[in-house]
């Protein structure tokens, strides 16, 4: 029996849930040519979207019987955001963040294996943005300097370096801004091959090869009772301020590390109540002078948290100066 043109519709809203009527649209007519153009197929959306409400499941409002039926409300269709806990066990967390490989700065990063080689930690986290992608970037970019292909490549060669170096440790990357670069390429350029796993995120940097852990959608993750974002995640309004981490502090107002400013920083606050709360930046590891900002006030650097059986943490939140920790 020949799917109807409503039945198709409904079938790709399930799917991609998260996709907008136009980009839906354009993967229907993708890999429907002689069923639809790109028109149609939004119209057969916006049908289904409005009007199929018999096949909607819906909450009843109890209401007075003598006021009429009650009135039918949608099923949601927000998901779980839940944090991700890294840390059930006393563990020793290396953070690092800002990467942006293949724009990695050789010797705070040189610097930085080695604290975490001393320490040995337990855990590799990767706050977010440890690739770049240049070449994919919405920002206007150096037609002689875009690479994909070969930021890939240095990528994977970055990840099975870090797993020789730490063979036991969990690998974890939580995604950056830059990460995101990828996912809205995809969702603007191509979405025909978005859902397909050959070109998912994970696949693109062998993470599965490399025993690499990713957490995307913007979840924040607990090291132990710390919380961490990458930074990019935190609510936008606040001006810029002169101490990064009083700027997290201000957005969350409770402890948390993140990284996205390229700059070591560290605020402390005592609430009415006793409560001790503190803010970390971390600094980056990435090109001190990069094309779009030559003039800034980053710094190198990482950090070490090192958690407890009962979810207490220790930072070592520190710098790094041509190639040397501080």
């Amino acid at each position: 029996m020949k799917t109807s043109n409503a039945q198709l519709a409904r079938d790709y809203i399930q799917r991609f849930p998260r996709h907008g009527t136009r980009t839906l649209a354009r993967v229907m007519a993708a890999e429907h040519p002689l069923r639809f153009t790109e028109e149609t197929a939004r119209a057969s959306i916006r049908n289904v979207s409005e009007a199929g409400r018999a096949n909607r499941k819906f909450i009843q409002i109890p209401r007075n019987p003598s006021s009429g039926p009650p009135p039918a409300v949608p099923e949601s269709k927000a998901k779980p955001w839940t944090p991700v806990q890294l840390c059930d066990k006393a563990e020793r967390v290396f953070v690092m963040s800002d990467i942006h490989v293949p724009y990695h700065d050789d010797l705070a990063l040189a610097c930085a294996l080695n604290e975490a080689k001393a320490y040995k930690p337990t855990i590799i986290f990767i706050n977010g943005d440890l690739c770049d992608f240049y070449a994919i970037s919405r920002w206007v970019t150096d037609p002689d300097v875009r690479d994909f292909k070969g930021e890939i490549a240095s990528l994977r060669q970055f990840l099975a370096a870090l797993r020789s170096l730490f063979q036991k440790a969990r690998i974890v990357l939580k995604l950056g801004n830059h990460e995101e670069r990828f996912w809205h390429y995809i969702w603007h350029r191509c979405p025909e091959l978005f859902g397909i796993d050959a070109t998912s995120f994970s696949s693109l940097i062998h993470a599965d090869k490399h025993r690499v852990e990713v957490i995307g959608d913007k979840r924040i993750v607990l090291l132990g009772k710390l919380a961490t974002l990458h930074g990019h995640e935190l609510p936008k309004g606040l001006a810029t301020p002169v101490n990064p981490a009083r700027g997290a502090f201000l957005r969350a107002l409770e402890s948390l590390m993140v990284g996205h400013l390229h700059r070591t920083s560290e605020h402390t606050e005592t609430t009415l109540g006793g409560k001790i709360i503190t803010c970390w930046s971390t600094g980056m590891l990435c090109d001190p002078h990069p094309q779009y900002a030559p003039v800034n006030r980053w710094n190198p650097g990482a950090a070490t948290v090192t958690v407890s059986k009962d979810g207490s943490f220790a930072v070592d939140n520190f710098r790094i100066h041509n190639g040397k920790r501080l």
